[in-house]
Formats: structure tokens, C-alpha cells, sequence
């Protein structure tokens, strides 16, 4: 397969910097972006095959100028990876309203702002229309977490948001969607990247939430180096899946979720079926 571009989000550590790693190694070409890309150093990077570039997701100025670089650069990009975001941990009453509405901007609008941006890029400018777009969700956009009520917000939003835009595009576009729904890795997320509640509800004395990511950090089954790989096997595949869980305990989630679904939606068939206008005839 011909080199491809990959445009990432967030490369400074973690998910981002591995996968940026993986590209270089296997002959491909990177748009790195960071908030401040000076910082960004990969041992395999030339001016040939790599380009760092500041980027804010938040800002849509700073999205575009992005993009605007990384083209005029390569010429093309064939596959664009939002891996960039954050974990806010707390109680939901613990939780100011700038936290949730910055966790929020950051894990969800700033994902928009480039996933506006990419489809254009992948629709419009590339010599062959065409991409891949990867959106690096959670477990936790599928399932429920305590102490992560907002963070799991913002992953949910990214899923529907994501399902819902694939049924838009059309086919001879040939760009596809896939939402990458990590368990937990042993990356900076649950470290120093993670924030938490300022100020402690007094009602909620049963939970501390800094001190389990506290014990939790460092002791996640996942190896982040071996997440970034499977994400790039991912965007080699010709018919990427719209969805995606790595780590074996984000796959043991999601089989036990989708069992108790199997389980609670036809228990209460006959009164999801009784609502509906009388003779209507349901489609085929």
C-alpha cells in the first residue's frame, strides 16, 4: 500500500505520540499537532515524511490554519485521527460549570471543528476524493462510569454525533467513519493529563474520586504503544468498521453491555408496542 498522510490531534503523549511513531515507522507521512508543536521530537521524523503544527481544536482559526499547512505541505491527506482530549473526574454535583462546559468544548466541539475541516479536506481537496476519519472515543462512550459523568457525555455525544454523520455522506465520497473506544491504558490520562472536581460536595462523602484514578493509574490493562498500532491497523483496513473497542476489558465491557440490553429491551416489548396510532401498520 502507497505511503498515506495522517493528520493527529494531540501527539504530545499517549494514543498520539505512539501513533505518530507507528506512522513514521512503517513509511507514512505526519501532520502532528499540538497546542505548542515546538515541543513535539520523533526519531524517525524528516522534513520528507513529517510536519508539526500548532493546533487548538477549540479554536476554529486554528483548525483551519492547521489543515491549510499540513496540505500545502503534502499535497493530500488520507486519514485523520481526532485523538485529542482529556478526563475531568468527579462527582456531577461536584463539578463546577466551567469544568463541564471546557470538557465538553474540548472533547466534543473541538472534535466537530476538525471533523468539519477533514471532510472538507477528504471530500473536496484531495486529488482522489476520499479518507478515513478516526474519532478516538471511550469505553466510556458506551457505557456509564461513576466519578465520569461528563467525561462519558462527551464520548457518547461523539458516538451518536459520529453514527449519525456516516448515514450523510455519500458513498462515491468514500470517506468512513470509525469511533476507537479504548478501555483503560497505561498512557498520562489518568495521571497528570486528568482533571478533577475543585470543590467536593459534602453529600458525597462515599467517594473519592482522585484517590481510585490514583490507584488505578499505572495498573490499566492496556499498553498504550500497542493501542496506537492497533489504531493505525485500523486505518490500513479497506472497510473499516463504524465501530471498534481495544483493550480486553473495554471488550468485556461492551459484550456484558450489549447482553444487558439483549436482556431489558424485550422484557418490556409489549409496552415499548402499545403506543402506536391505531391501524398503523409498521415498515417492513
Amino acid at each position: 500500500m502507497a505511503p498515506q498522510v495522517f493528520f493527529i490531534t494531540g501527539t504530545s503523549t499517549g494514543f498520539g505520540y505512539y501513533y505518530v511513531e507507528k506512522c513514521l515507522k512503517e513509511g507514512d507521512k505526519v501532520i502532528a499537532t499540538a497546542r505548542n508543536s515546538s515541543k513535539l521530537s520523533f526519531p524517525d521524523a524528516t522534513k520528507d515524511n513529517y510536519l508539526a503544527v500548532d493546533c487548538d481544536v477549540t479554536d476554529t482559526s486554528s483548525v483551519t490554519k492547521a489543515f491549510e499547512k499540513g496540505f500545502a505541505h503534502f499535497k493530500r491527506i488520507d486519514v485523520v485521527v481526532n485523538n485529542a482530549g482529556y478526563g475531568l473526574s468527579g462527582e456531577f454535583e461536584s463539578l463546577s460549570e466551567q469544568q463541564i462546559r471546557t470538557q465538553m468544548e474540548v472533547n466534543f466541539f473541538g472534535l466537530l471543528n476538525v471533523t468539519r475541516e477533514a471532510l472538507h479536506y477528504l471530500r473536496d481537496k484531495n486529488p482522489t476524493s476520499g479518507g478515513h476519519i478516526q474519532q478516538i472515543t471511550s469505553i466510556g462512550g458506551q457505557r456509564g462510569v461513576p466519578t465520569f459523568s461528563i467525561y462519558c457525555a462527551s464520548k457518547w455525544a461523539v458516538e451518536g454525533y459520529t453514527e449519525a454523520l456516516s448515514h450523510e455522506l455519500k458513498p462515491e465520497w468514500n470517506i468512513s467513519l470509525t469511533c476507537i473506544e479504548p478501555g483503560g491504558f497505561r498512557t498520562d490520562w489518568a495521571g497528570r493529563s486528568m482533571a478533577f472536581a475543585e470543590k467536593k460536595h459534602p453529600a458525597y462523602d462515599h467517594i473519592n474520586a482522585k484517590e481510585t484514578m490514583q490507584k488505578r493509574n499505572g495498573t490499566q490493562a492496556g499498553e498504550p504503544k500497542k493501542g496506537a498500532e492497533a489504531m493505525w491497523e485500523v486505518a490500513k483496513m479497506k472497510d473499516p468498521p463504524l465501530r471498534l473497542v481495544i483493550g480486553s476489558d473495554a471488550y468485556t465491557a461492551i459484550m456484558g453491555k450489549i447482553k444487558a440490553y439483549g436482556e431489558n429491551y424485550p422484557k418490556y416489548e409489549k409496552l415499548s408496542n402499545s403506543t402506536d396510532v391505531e391501524g398503523y401498520e409498521r415498515p417492513s
